[in-house]
């Protein structure tokens, strides 16, 4: 983790689903320290009851995980809300939420995520432009999983994409300090070559 984020890594999200709680808040306590001497966010996926235990910086929920709404109430206005989405009626459900961003994808299958068929470019471009319309009010940001590399990233970027989420890419790198950086860079030279979508910030 500590190579990732050198390379440009910019939060970090435990996603473990076959530990038991107490198990997995001795991980997160110890995985929201070291975050925090980074000084990068430190996400725990699935469990709000146990993010507030860990004082983790957020948490990330599925659709069939406890609802953002809950997850809120919980965790207090401060702390980081995301969402997972994959089809038109979840993100158009998702941007009404109180949440501080959204997923899309997997954009391809991915074993991080099996049984789940990947969504296809052409649900991204819808996400995106749900998210950039946000509510009414201001954009909500957006970041995609499943097969994200420095190869797929101007593709994703073309069609609004800003934020990414990475596992095997740097998970499996023999590198991961490298890995990361080819992949920040990517991001970036992508984004800059075609310029934010008005109301847009900088992946971060």
């Amino acid at each position: 983790m500590t190579a990732c984020v050198g390379g440009g890594v910019d939060v970090v999200q435990l996603r473990e689903k076959h530990l038991e709680a107490r198990a997995l808040i001795e991980v997160g306590v110890r995985l929201k320290r070291c975050c925090s001497d980074l000084g990068v966010p430190f996400i725990l996926n699935d469990r709000p009851d146990l993010a507030l235990e860990i004082d983790a910086d957020g948490v990330h929920v599925g659709q069939d995980d406890a609802p953002p709404a809950l997850a809120r109430r919980i965790l207090g206005s401060t702390k980081i809300i995301g969402l997972s989405t994959h089809e038109p009626a979840e993100i158009a459900t998702g941007v009404l939420e109180p949440v501080d961003y959204l997923a899309a994808g997997p954009v391809v299958a991915t074993p991080t995520k099996p049984g789940r068929p990947g969504t296809g470019t052409g649900y991204i471009a819808t996400a995106a432009a749900a998210a950039e319309r946000g509510s009414g009010r201001s954009p909500i940001p957006l970041f995609v999983t499943g097969g994200v590399t420095p190869e797929a990233v101007p593709g994703l970027a073309a069609i609004g994409v800003r934020r990414f989420v990475v596992v095997r890419y740097l998970t499996e790198a023999s590198d991961p300090r490298t890995a990361a950086r080819a992949l920040r860079q990517s991001i970036d030279t992508a984004i800059e070559s075609l310029g934010p979508p008005s109301g847009a910030s900088h992946p971060g």
